[in-house]
Order: C-alpha cells, then structure tokens, then sequence
C-alpha cells in the first residue's frame, strides 16, 4: 500500500481548489486512494462548503480522508478572488509545489499530483523554468530534457517527442537520437508506471501521409525509420511511420501502448478530443511518479461551480497506480 497521494493545489485563483474538492466528493464511486492537498485551505473553503482537516503530516491523511478532505497549509495566498490570479497566489502556487515535490521525493507521500498554475503570473515572481514539468525534473535531479510528457487517456497514450516550440522549428529539432531517447523512455516508462511488460510503440510520420516515400518530405526516411530500427535492434516492439491522420480511429488504438508525435499538437488534438474531461499528463523519466489533469486554470469559469473534475480524478487515480505498479515490481 503507497502513502497517500499528495496534490500541489495550483493557483489559488484558479479551478484547482473546485477540481481537488470535487474530486474528494467523489472518493468513494471513483474508487480513489487517500490524498491530500497542498495549499492554503481558504481557496477551497471559497469555492466550496465541504469539510476540511486541516494536516501536519502526510500520515493524517491516510485516517482523516474519509471523512474530510485533508490540506497541508504551507503559504498565506493573500485575498483570495477566484479567477483573478495575483502575484500571492503565484507565491502560493510555487510553495505549495516546492512542499508537494519535496514530501514524494521524501517517501511521506506516495505519488505528485499537480493543480494548474498560471506560468504568467509565476514569471512575476522570479520563475524560470518553461512549466512544472521542468521545475520537477530539476528537484528530482533529472535534466529537463530527459523528463517526457506523456497524455494519458483511457485507451490511449501519446508522447509528444517536441512540446512547446514553434512548428517552423520542429523538423531541425527532431534528431534520430532525440527520437531514439524518446522511444526508450516511452517503453520503459510503460513498463515501470502501466505494467505492460513489452509495449509496443507506434510512430507519426511527420508530413502529410508519412511523406509518400520522400515525395512529400524526408523527416520519415532520414529521421524516423532510423531511429526505429535502433529501437527494434534493442528489442523494443516499433511500427510505422504512419500517417498521423489514421493512427487515432478507434481500431488502430487497440494496436499500440503508445503513439509518438512530432509535435504537440499532433498529439494534444487527439487525446483532447477524445478524452477532454479525462486526460492526464504523467511525467515519464522521473525518479517519483507526477501527473496532473490535461487542463488549465481556467480562470474564466473558476468560483462558478463549473469546473468538470473528471481529469483530477483521472490524475490521482492514474498517479496511485502507477505508485502501486513501482512499489509491487521494484522498477
């Protein structure tokens, strides 16, 4: 049995707070582990009137999740004014992360889920990395780009091998190392946080109809056949390129673990559109294990009592299985 899972609330201004508490509601039909969140507990005491415990340590969680939703306050957020976000909310946000971050790394708690934060409003107050992704590889001792996003949805998991870069930058930054890296990590990942003992990879092509053999581009014979024979020399069960717009349709998602992309989008369309209210985003390459639901803030609708808590949900349970997973093989 893991320690209870610990969720870094995001922005106080944001749906973090709803999306925690919601989920808490919902424990039981959801089937979800003990958790805990990290943050100031008025931001959910302002978006609902549920009952909260206020914790000192991760253990309490474990006792009290039954019956009240646990919160380890670590900051003061100021005036808290859903969906108007302000510098003592970034604060908030960062240390609440920091706490998160630092308990799992510990073993005080089992696995990292991360609320949405506002990277504007963190810019204000000094942080530099590109997202939360990048700031838990560098707690966790991992460079940034050795820590994957994966998109996880019911039947489907996507890696996308470039993230948050112009599309006109895509092709120079796709290397048969970088796609042989991402490969690795994808099938090992599989392995250590789903089970899946010998995953099977499927690869994008990167141009309209994967190129027609070199007649529409040269990235699927120069870059990403190469790499996928590299793949498969080591064992790792590797099909395509194929073009990208047959790859999603329900029969070819039963013929893969995971499919990798080119470039965000390419992956972040199909799994939004199938799974828009259940996507999560783990980490892959991390020492401890980190999701977090595929949305944003959504400052627009935070404190109307609108916010789906479909993708928490998904996150935390995503996040104890894949805890359960290491913790029962070792990996």
């Amino acid at each position: 049995m893991i320690e209870p899972v610990a969720i870094s609330m995001g922005d106080p201004a944001g749906i973090g707070p709803e999306v925690i508490a919601k989920a808490w509601a919902a424990r039981d039909t959801a089937r979800l582990p003990a958790f805990f969140a990290v943050g100031d507990p008025r931001a959910i005491e302002r978006v609902w009137d549920g009952p909260v415990a206020l914790i000192d340590a991760p253990a309490q969680a474990a006792t009290l999740c039954g019956t009240a939703l646990p919160v380890l306050n670590v900051h003061d957020a100021g005036d808290i004014m859903p969906g108007t976000p302000d510098v003592d909310g970034a604060r908030c946000a960062l240390q609440s992360l920091e706490m998160a971050v630092g308990l799992v790394r510990s073993g005080a708690a089992g696995a990292l889920v991360t609320g949405p934060i506002s990277k504007a409003q963190l810019y204000q107050i000094g942080f530099t990395d590109p997202g939360q992704t990048e700031f838990v590889a560098e707690r966790c001792g991992i460079a940034r780009e050795n820590a994957i996003m994966m998109l996880a949805g019911p039947d489907l998991r996507v890696v996308p091998m470039t993230t948050h870069v112009p599309l006109a930058e895509v092709s120079a930054l796709l290397t048969v190392e970088l796609i042989v890296a991402r490969g690795r990590a994808t099938a090992r990942g599989l392995t250590r946080n789903f089970g899946i003992e010998a995953p099977r990879l499927t690869f994008a092509g990167f141009n309209p109809h994967a190129g027609e053999q070199g007649m529409i581009g040269r990235e699927e014979i120069e870059l990403i056949i190469p790499a996928m024979e590299i793949l498969l020399s080591e064992g790792i069960d590797t099909t395509g390129p194929f073009a990208a717009d047959t790859l999603f349709h329900p029969r070819a998602r039963t013929r893969y673990d995971a499919a990798l992309c080119c470039y965000h989008d390419q992956a972040l369309i199909p799994i939004k559109t199938l799974y828009f209210d259940e996507g999560v985003n783990i980490t892959l390459g991390l020492p401890i294990v980190r999701t977090s639901p595929d949305h944003g803030t959504a400052f627009d609708i935070a404190g109307k009592g609108l916010a789906h808590p479909g993708a928490m949900i998904a996150a935390i349970r995503m996040a104890a299985d894949a805890a359960e997973h290491r913790l029962t093989s070792g990996l």
